[in-house]
């Protein structure tokens, strides 16, 4: 009795095994680099929102801003709030985290990168001037 024997090759398994490995060598770096941008995007429209925020309290508190201990009091345990949450903690949020230094007169929030991947740490200051830093190694 002779039996059909069906299967794939050695060559036929090793060529599948390579293309797909091609396609993992481009892909991997480009979904790497659309997640790192996306962070980046993130991180700016927080330190939009916070900038908003402040500058809203500053507004209706004779311009001057909250002090740096008392963010979270003055921002988010209002009502209604400036802010639904506490940027300002030591949380990460997409990446980043948010170092906010305020007095009466100002106020700078720093983004910092918490990967190694790269990323930009982003300033926003009094009046909302956002400036983008060297990337972090």
């Amino acid at each position: 009795m002779k039996k059909n024997k069906r299967g794939f090759t050695l060559v036929e398994i090793m060529i599948v095994v390579a293309i797909i490995a091609l396609l993992a060598a481009i892909a991997i770096p480009n979904l790497l680099r659309a997640r790192l941008t996306a962070a980046q995007a993130s991180a700016q429209a927080t330190l939009r929102t916070i900038s908003t925020a402040m500058e809203s309290y500053a507004a209706g508190h004779q311009g001057n801003y909250p002090l740096t201990d008392e963010i979270e009091a003055d921002l988010v345990n209002v009502t209604p709030p400036y802010l639904n949450e506490n940027y300002c903690d030591d949380a990460i949020r997409n990446l980043y985290t948010f170092d906010c230094t305020s007095t009466a007169g100002g106020y700078s929030i720093v983004a910092n990168p918490q990967s190694t991947t790269g990323g930009i740490v982003y300033t926003i200051t009094t009046g909302g001037v956002l400036t983008p830093g060297s990337p972090q190694q």
